[in-house]
């Protein structure tokens, strides 16, 4: 009988083989050719995955979204008595990428950004996954707001957006050296902070401060 092929599985696998070229040499790195022979796959399969490149960068951009949202909703599950702002501490450090380890994948998600500025395909996916984490941050602050009383109202739609451009400006802050990890993991306290009206909020826990060896957001992570 044939040998089945895990199609789905051969998708992932040249996804990632896309992740490696794309955060050694960004997108322009990326070639079908290159990513057979990064992927140990031949070109004939990898067409038989995409039909263009276009659609295996697609692809491949969903499923950095996706690792980034399993991630933070992980997370969450992990840390199940944790206050309703610590919550929002956690999720928005995870989507900031300031770890270490998370820095090849804080490289990817911005080429793919530049990439999405000249091609409408990848600026609706892109929009898909902020609006995903966009809708998880204000249901998250909702949960906060209705858990304690607040010195003055708060808009978790319009927080939920401030928190996600501040995490995504930060990500390239950090990536290109113009802030250590610690001192996004500051800026994201002080934010948090005023959210909450008082320093050293539950809710800032994960992201005030850093160890000092690789310079990541602290406690929680």
């Amino acid at each position: 009988m044939p040998r089945q092929v895990d199609h789905e599985g051969r998708r992932r696998r040249i996804a990632e083989a896309v992740c490696r070229l794309a955060d050694e040499s960004g997108l322009e790195g990326v070639t079908l050719r290159d990513v057979a022979e990064r992927a140990e796959v031949s070109m004939g399969a990898v067409q038989r995955c995409f039909r263009t490149k276009e659609e295996m960068l697609l692809f491949t951009l969903g499923q950095i979204g996706e690792r980034i949202g399993e991630r933070v909703r992980d997370r969450l599950v992990r840390g199940p008595a944790q206050s309703a702002e610590s919550a929002v501490g956690h999720a928005v450090t995870e989507v900031a990428l300031l770890r270490e380890e998370h820095r090849p994948e804080a490289r990817v998600w911005l080429a793919f950004v530049a990439q999405a500025a000249v091609s409408a395909p990848l600026a609706e996916t892109l929009r898909a996954n902020y609006a995903e984490l966009e809708a998880m941050f204000e249901r998250l602050l909702a949960e906060a707001a209705a858990s304690r009383p607040l010195p003055a109202p708060l808009d978790p739609r319009r927080e939920a957006r401030t928190l996600l451009a501040l995490a995504d400006g930060l990500t390239t802050h950090v990536l290109i050296g113009h802030l250590t990890a610690r001192q996004a993991g500051e800026v994201l306290h002080a934010q948090l902070a005023r959210l909450w009206d008082r320093e050293g909020s539950d809710g800032t826990g994960s992201t005030g401060g850093a160890d000092g060896a690789g310079g990541e957001a602290s406690s929680g992570l």
